[in-house]
């Protein structure tokens, strides 16, 4: 009987491999890599998924997680401990700024924000113990754009790692490691998995010794992500490349439309001519934008309700990045932790909806979000 050899792997469910004997054991410990001895540590599935993000992202070594939070965790703890200070871009994903604010600084590491136009000039708020700049290559709301040169430009100058989130672009648009970037991070539950059925995180770095301690941040902590999900996610990246084409086709189509609806106060996306940083997002997106956008209709709660009750074929989910399109609202989800001067000075009110482009046909969508907004 010929050898079977599969064209997809095996999912791998198991919690531990066996050995032979210490013989055997002791190759494990020699030859880390070669062999697997207990899922924490390893497992083909994540090895596959890691080593595929890892190729896209151009790094020496990718580490998956078990989710996008838990990959923020193992990027701070690979450069940072007790006593440390860190910095990070004022608009960014509530849930960052809660691990940074409510969590972390209970273990000794403290964090100041930094608005996100003074982020190219950072002199002021760099203390002898800061270690890193954590940001967003796109911000979560509001799609601000970060030039990645620029940062990478400021943060040697102030001797500190630069660490980015890299979520909504994904390394098909931007890939922050090859313009500088010291270590690029992702919620896999998002446009990498691509499917809404996973929530996993992962950590790209550009150097061997950053893998290395953030592999050791993940397997101490326990924050490996399971067989399963891993096979799925893996599944989900070999179709990313198709995906972020289509997500940003389709949002550019309904971010000029909202652009001229009567009910539609703004518009934030990078593809749009009168946003701020339309040029820089062109060149680091290679000519795509992505497939998220935000806009602001009526600030009345009433309103709000009545636009999300009378979409037809798109639902009301917090999360994003799925193939079917879905819309949230970050005053009451992502940002709901915020101290409301801190949510007022982001300008996330009431009325802003954030919305995830699907890979459906823009007409459908367009014509939903019209009937929709005409009912307010």
């Amino acid at each position: 009987m010929s050898r079977i050899q599969p064209k997809t792997t095996p999912i791998y469910q198991t919690s531990v491999f066996t050995f032979q004997d210490l013989n055997e054991l002791e190759q494990y410990f020699e030859e880390p890599g070669k062999q697997y001895m207990y899922t924490r540590y390893g497992n083909p599935n994540s090895d596959e998924l890691a080593e595929g993000i890892n190729k896209l992202e151009g790094g020496a070594g990718a580490v998956v997680t078990s989710s996008g939070m838990s990959a923020i965790l193992a990027a701070v703890f690979s450069y940072c401990q007790a006593g440390d200070h860190l910095l990070c871009a004022e608009e960014i994903y509530g849930g960052s700024s809660t691990l940074l604010s409510q969590e972390l600084e209970r273990l000794g590491i403290t964090v100041t924000y930094v608005p996100n136009e003074e982020l190219y000039e950072i002199s002021n708020y760099v203390q002898p113990n800061t270690k890193l700049l954590l940001t967003e290559t796109m911000s979560n709301p509001l799609l601000q754009v970060m030039d990645v040169d620029k940062l990478v430009q400021e943060t040697k100058r102030a001797g500190i790692k630069l660490v980015i989130d890299n979520t909504f672009a994904t390394p098909i648009l931007t890939k922050p490691l090859a313009l500088g970037a010291d270590m690029v991070i992702h919620s896999v539950t998002k446009y990498l998995s691509g499917h809404s059925d996973v929530t996993a995180g992962v950590v790209v770095a550009k150097d061997v010794e950053d893998y290395n301690r953030a592999k050791k941040v993940m397997m101490v902590f326990g924050l490996n992500l399971s067989p399963f999900e891993s096979w799925l996610a893996a599944r989900g990246l070999k179709t990313l490349r198709l995906r972020m084409r289509q997500h940003s086709s389709n949002a550019l189509a309904i971010a000029k439309f909202l652009q001229q609806h009567p009910k539609v106060k703004q518009v934030w996306y990078p593809g749009l001519e009168s946003h701020a940083q339309q040029e820089v997002a062109a060149k680091q997106g290679n000519g795509l934008f992505g497939g998220m956008l935000s806009f602001q209709i009526s600030d009345e709660l009433e309103d709000v309700n009545k636009f999300m009750q009378e979409l037809q074929q798109i639902p009301f989910a917090p999360s994003l990045a799925g193939v079917s399109t879905s819309i949230s609202h970050p005053l009451s989800t992502s940002h709901r932790a915020l101290t409301p001067e801190k949510q007022q000075k982001l300008g996330i009110t009431l009325g802003v909806i954030r919305l995830s482009v699907g890979i459906e046909e823009p007409e459908e969508l367009i014509s939903d979000l019209k009937q929709a907004l005409e009912k307010i």
